[in-house]
């Protein structure tokens, strides 16, 4: 990295990550919590805690920079969890609902990942930590047909 300013730009595409990643983690445990089918709600379980610690690696590489992590959720987020309630409130098969919401969810972490990898100043030790982030989210998407026939 080669400037203060890099740095900062960094900082704010890790925070905005980390928040989605949070809304993630907590979209997750709402969804195991609604879902009827005990195969689903382990499965949201799981993405759930691997969220948390998805968060806990991109906060050290935010602090390995000497910056700020912020805290919390997004808007967005709350409105997206608040959405799988009321769905899962009206929907006749709210496990397909949620699940449909999932695979939503994860496409759209996997193309906000691209895009902060492909910023050329990333320093190679949080290049290597999102990569595998999206890859695991990646092939969970590649996987996650199975679980339609679980529900």
């Amino acid at each position: 990295m080669s400037t203060y300013t890099d740095a900062n730009t960094l900082t704010d595409k890790l925070n905005d990550l980390l928040e989605k990643t949070y809304d993630a983690e907590k979209g997750y445990k709402k969804a195991a919590e609604n879902a009827d089918s005990s195969n689903l709600q382990a499965y949201f379980e799981r993405k759930s805690k691997e969220r948390n610690e998805f968060g806990h690696k991109i906060k050290a590489e935010i602090q390995t920079f000497g910056n700020d992590v912020d805290k919390g959720g997004s808007a967005t987020g709350a409105m997206h969890r608040t959405w799988m309630d009321v769905k899962a409130f009206f929907s006749a098969d709210s496990d397909e609902s949620m699940l449909e919401e999932a695979i939503r969810g994860e496409k759209a972490s996997v193309e906000e990942y691209k895009e902060v990898l492909k910023d050329t100043a990333l320093p190679p030790s949080t290049s290597t930590v999102l990569t595998q982030q999206m890859n695991q989210i990646s092939t969970d998407l590649s996987n996650i047909k199975s679980l339609e026939d679980l529900k």
